[in-house]
C-alpha cells in the first residue's frame, strides 16, 4: 500500500479546551505539501496529531507509512553531539573502537564499516561538513537545525513533518533546504511562511478557522487562487448586505404605513364616525394583517441575516494586527551603541569576534549580516550584557529592548497581562487593557498564559510589553524577528517598524522584511577581511 497519511473527520482543541480546527478532511500522499495560515490556528498541533503526540478531540488520523518531526525548538541535553542527532553514538563509539582493534570479538559483528561515510553523506545533503563527534554547543541556532534535518532523512521515514525548517537558516542553510526537499522521493508536510521554499510547493494547504482548503499548485499558484476566490465571495457579502439593507427599508416603510393608517383609524373612532361594531371589526382585521405581515416581513429579514452571516463565514473576517507606537523622541546625533575595537568569545585562546568596532548613532537602522555561526548571537549578547567582553568596550544606552529568538523577557509562566504590568509597573489598569488592545489582545484574550501561545502570538505579546507603553525604548535589538510569524503579522510588523522613530539593530536572513523596515546600513560579520574582519555596507 502506498504511504499516505488521511485525516478524518479531525477535531483539534487547545490544552485548555479551546477548539482550533473542526472537521478537517485531508489526504496526502507521496507530495510536498505546504501548510499555512495564521498564527495560532493550529498548524503546529495538526503535525503534533500526525505523530500522535496531540489527541484530537474527534476524528481520526490515520498514518500509513513512518514520520518524522522537525520541530521548531528542540531542548538538546547538555554535552550532545552530532552524533546524538542521527541516534548514532553507540554505533559511532563501536565503529572507533574496532578500527583501533580494541572492539571485542562479539562486538565486531555489529560493527556498521559504512556508518560514518553515510553520516557524511546524510551531512551533505544539507550542505553541511562537520565531525559526527562535534559538540552542539558549538553549533549556531540555524546550524544545529541544518544538522537536526540531515538526521531526519538519514532514518528514512515515508513522510517528513517540517515545522518552520528555514527559520534561523541563512542563505546557504535555506537552499540547502530547498534542494533536500526537491529530491525527496517520499512525501512532505511543511508548515512555513517561507515563500522561496513555499513556491517549491506541490499543493498548498490553508488552515483557517473555517476548516482546511487544499489549492493545487505552488505559493504564487495558491495566492493567485485565493485572491480570484475571495474577490468573488467579497461580491457575495456586498449583494446579501444590499439585499438585507433593502428588507430593513421596506420593513420600516411598512410600519409607518400601518402606523399612519392605525393612527387614522383610532381618530375616527374617537370621533364617532363609523359605528361601534364596525370600528372593531376593522381593528380586528387590522390586527390580524398587521401580525401577518410582521411575520413575512421578519421571515424575510431572518433570510436575509442568514444571507449575510454565510458570506461572512466564508470569508473568515479577521482583523488584521495593527502596530502603533509612541514617539522615542531620540534626537538624530545621540550614541546609542558604541562597540570599540572589541573581542569576544567562550573561550580565550579562540575568540568568536576580534577587533569589531561598531557606532549606531541616532534613529539609524542597521541589519546585522553573516552565514550561520559568524557570531551574530555572540554579539547580541555582548551588547545585551549576557556576556562580558575578552578586550575592548561596551557602550550601549540602558532604554533597549532586545527580541531574542525565544523572547525570553516574557515570563512564561503568567498571563500577558501579567508581563505587561511586570515591565511596566508605573502604568495603571485601564492603561495595560488600552495598550495590549493596540495589538489585538483584547477583554479574556490578555489573560492567556504566555506559555500557551503560539510562536508568532509570542512574539507579538513581546511587542506589546515592551512597546505598548508611553516611552518605547531608544533602541530595538530584534533577533530574527520574523522566523515565528504569519504573512499578515509580518506586513503588519513591517508598517510598525516604519513608523518606530529609535534605532534598530537587526539580524535576520529575510531579504523583503530588511527592505520594507528601510534598513539603512549593513554590518558584515563574514566580509571580505575574513570572519573577524567586519565591514560596512
Amino acid at each position: 500500500m502506498p504511504a499516505s497519511i488521511i485525516l478524518s473527520n479531525l477535531s483539534l482543541s487547545t490544552p485548555d479546551g479551546r477548539s482550533l480546527l473542526s472537521n478537517i478532511d485531508l489526504t496526502f500522499g507521496a507530495e510536498r505539501a505546504g501548510l499555512v495560515g495564521r498564527n495560532g490556528v493550529g498548524k503546529t498541533t495538526l503535525l503534533a496529531s500526525i505523530t500522535g503526540e496531540h489527541v484530537p478531540q474527534s476524528g481520526r488520523v490515520t498514518a500509513n507509512g513512518t514520520v518524522g518531526l522537525l520541530r521548531q525548538d528542540a531542548q538538546l541535553p547538555a554535552g550532545a553531539t552530532v552524533a546524538d542527532l542521527f541516534g548514532a553514538r553507540h554505533a559511532l563509539s563501536l565503529l572507533r573502537r574496532a578500527e583501533r582493534g580494541d572492539a571485542l570479538a562479539e562486538e565486531v559483528a555489529d560493527v556498521d564499516w559504512t556508518l560514518e561515510t553515510r553520516l557524511a553523506s546524510a551531512l551533505a545533503r544539507v550542505g553541511f561538513d562537520i565531525a559526527p563527534d562535534t559538540e552542539l554547543d558549538r553549533l549556531s541556532g540555524g546550524q544545529i537545525t541544518r544538522v537536526r534535518l540531515a538526521a531526519l532523512a538519514f532514518a528514512e521515514p515515508d513522510f517528513l513533518l517540517l515545522d518552520e525548517p528555514t527559520n534561523n537558516l541563512d542563505r546557504d542553510g535555506r537552499n540547502a533546504v530547498i534542494d533536500l526537499l526537491a529530491a525527496w522521493r517520499g512525501g512532505a508536510i511543511v508548515v512555513s511562511h517561507d515563500r522561496a521554499l513555499l513556491e517549491t510547493m506541490d499543493a498548498i494547504v490553508e488552515l483557517t478557522s473555517l476548516g482546511a482548503t487544499r489549492y493545487g499548485g505552488n505559493w504564487s499558484t495558491y495566492r493567485d487562487q485565493k485572491a480570484i476566490e475571495l474577490a468573488a465571495v467579497r461580491r457575495d457579502l456586498a449583494h446579501a448586505e444590499k439585499h438585507l439593507f433593502e428588507i430593513d427599508g421596506r420593513v420600516q416603510e411598512a410600519t409607518e404605513r400601518k402606523a399612519r393608517k392605525d393612527s387614522g383609524g383610532r381618530k375616527k373612532r374617537a370621533k364617532g364616525d363609523m359605528p361601534r361594531i364596525l370600528a372593531g371589526v376593522r381593528k380586528d382585521r387590522s390586527e390580524d394583517s398587521g401580525g401577518k405581515n410582521a411575520q413575512v416581513a421578519e421571515r424575510r429579514r431572518a433570510e436575509a441575516l442568514e444571507a449575510v452571516d454565510t458570506a461572512r463565514r466564508r470569508i473568515e473576517i479577521l482583523q488584521p494586527l495593527s502596530v502603533k507606537l509612541s514617539s522615542t523622541h531620540l534626537p538624530a546625533g545621540r550614541e546609542v551603541l558604541s562597540l570599540d575595537r572589541v573581542c569576544a568569545g567562550y573561550q580565550p585562546e579562540r575568540p568568536v569576534l576580534r577587533d569589531l568596532s561598531l557606532t549606531i548613532v541616532g534613529p539609524e537602522r542597521v541589519a546585522l549580516v553573516g552565514p550561520n555561526g559568524s557570531g551574530k548571537t555572540t554579539l547580541l549578547k555582548l551588547i545585551a550584557g549576557k556576556m562580558r567582553p575578552l578586550s575592548g568596550i561596551v557602550r550601549v544606552r540602558p532604554d533597549f529592548a532586545l527580541f531574542d529568538q525565544k523572547v525570553s523577557m516574557l515570563d512564561p509562566s503568567i498571563s500577558i497581562l501579567d508581563n505587561f504590568g511586570r515591565l511596566n509597573p508605573k502604568a495603571g489598569a485601564n492603561e495595560c487593557h488600552a495598550a495590549l488592545a493596540r495589538f489585538m489582545f483584547r477583554a479574556d484574550t490578555a489573560l492567556q498564559i504566555v506559555g500557551s501561545l503560539s510562536g508568532g502570538q509570542l512574539f507579538r505579546a513581546a511587542l506589546a510589553c515592551v512597546l505598548g507603553g508611553s516611552t518605547p525604548p531608544s533602541l530595538l535589538i530584534l533577533d530574527e524577528p520574523t522566523n515565528h510569524l504569519d504573512f499578515e503579522s509580518i506586513e503588519a510588523v513591517e508598517a510598525g517598524l516604519r513608523a518606530y522613530d529609535g534605532a534598530l539593530l537587526v539580524v535576520s536572513h529575510d531579504e523583503a522584511f530588511l527592505q520594507a523596515i528601510g534598513v539603512t546600513r549593513r554590518f558584515d560579520l563574514a566580509a571580505p577581511g575574513g570572519l573577524f574582519g567586519p565591514v560596512e555596507q
